[in-house]
């Protein structure tokens, strides 16, 4: 079974970082919140405040198969700040292993040069940080192994392409109908 990563630092958006992690449990998908500070407890950018799995110390990255970047500000921010955080994309890229980023969160790709290129969308306004990217401005791009979403209104439509990816059709067909979501499910 695949193992997935979700960073969390302070300011994270809440819905894109709480609302995918619960999206993929309910795809029996195994998720791991990561603090990338030194403390469990990461608060979002609307003060709703969680408590992380594991800190980014902790992780042997080489057991995990797909990192997600949720962003918000300035969550996404402190992302593009963290070392080690860019050091693991830049890996999981050359490894070609899954890296999903969403709203502001894309900028940390492209900003390491990594969307040159590829299709990519990303939270109106920072698509000038997207340095390389031909922009879609779609709900969510794939471009081989890197994902990408638009904000916060289009969790949902991230998260389900993320359980497609990592459990197929078949299971993402599965939970957005638990999720009541059948009006965006396509064959």
């Amino acid at each position: 079974m695949k193992k997935v990563a979700l960073f969390l630092a302070n300011g994270f958006e809440e819905i894109e970082a709480l609302g995918t992690v619960d999206v993929l449990r309910r795809a029996e998908i195994l998720v791991q919140t990561v603090s990338i500070s030194d403390e469990l407890k990461v608060t979002g950018a609307h003060n709703v405040t969680a408590f992380a799995d594991r800190l980014f110390t902790d992780i042997d990255f080489s057991t995990i198969d797909v990192l997600i970047l949720p962003g918000g500000m300035p969550g996404a921010k402190n992302l593009n700040e963290h070392q080690g955080v860019k050091e693991q994309i830049k890996t999981f890229v050359a490894k070609e292993k899954y890296v999903a980023a969403i709203c502001a969160a894309p900028m940390v790709l492209g900003e390491l040069g990594l969307l040159k290129g590829k299709k990519a969308t990303c939270y109106p306004g920072f698509e000038s940080q997207l340095i390389g990217a031909n922009i879609t401005g779609e709900n969510v791009t794939v471009d081989g192994t890197i994902i990408t979403g638009k904000g916060p209104g289009f969790m949902f439509d991230f998260a389900l392409q993320l359980v497609e990816i990592i459990a197929g059709k078949e299971t993402r067909k599965k939970v957005a109908e638990g999720l009541l979501w059948e009006n965006k499910i396509s064959d």
